[in-house]
């Protein structure tokens, strides 16, 4: 392994926020709506892989959340291939360990807060899930299939609750903890580094901007007039 120091690789990370920040800002729902002949956005609709789904069906619901996730992911993979064979500087701190949680943060912010549709992006939750998708099987490649098998649990649960809102919070938060967890025990002996501590930080950001943007659902779910995906009915749409 060889060591870095911060002096040595902040400017790749100033690099890394923005260039990532605005690979989030393009968003999938508003092209694929386009091509649709009809602007997602409209009547107030959110550019996501939701309202995706109940405005055009559950095809192009499923193409918009792929693309959504690659989105998020990729990045954090490109971050940590780029990195993982550095740690930082007097510590046995994985630098990739990091950049992959620091990368997709700022694709998320991009996405939620896009500087190019006025700061009024999606939910995020696609490119959060995609994030997961891509950067927990960096510690074990197996982990690809238990990230799997908690998304088709999702999808089982929107289908059987028509509450899509409540699967993504369940989602993300599950994820994050698990991810936490794995850092916890892996950096125990050093968990006071300020940089074990700004990365537990950053997965607890990434769990905040999901229940942030979900805010308004979550004030609908606990008066019992949120919006349900039913993804039987949504199968018959265009």
């Amino acid at each position: 392994m060889t060591e870095i120091a911060f002096a040595e690789c902040w400017y790749w990370l100033v690099l890394c926020a923005v260039v990532c920040y605005f690979i989030g800002c393009f968003n999938f729902a508003v092209l694929i709506s386009h091509f649709k002949k009809k602007d997602i956005r409209a009547n107030g609709g959110n550019p996501g892989s939701m309202n995706m789904t109940r405005t055009f069906g559950l095809k192009i619901g499923i193409i918009n959340f792929t693309c959504d996730a690659v989105k998020g992911g990729l990045p954090a993979l490109i971050g940590w291939f780029i990195f993982r064979e550095y740690i930082f500087a007097g510590t046995d701190i994985f630098v990739s360990d990091f950049i992959r949680y620091f990368c997709g943060v700022f694709v998320i912010i991009g996405h939620i807060f896009p500087v190019t549709m006025k700061f009024k992006g999606g939910k995020g939750i696609a490119a959060t899930l995609g994030l997961f998708l891509f950067a927990l099987p960096c510690e074990q490649w197996w982990y690809a299939f238990i990230v799997l098998a908690f998304f088709v649990f999702l999808f089982a649960y929107i289908g059987l609750s028509q509450w899509g809102s409540m699967a993504s919070l369940m989602g993300v938060s599950g994820l994050t903890i698990w991810q936490a967890a794995i850092f916890v025990v892996r950096y125990e002996s050093e968990i006071t580094s300020p940089w074990v501590m700004v990365l537990l930080f950053i997965l607890l950001v990434i769990n905040f901007l999901t229940w942030f943007a979900h805010r308004k659902n979550i004030v609908k779910l606990v008066a019992g007039e949120e919006h349900r995906t039913v993804v039987i009915k949504t199968k018959k749409k265009n």
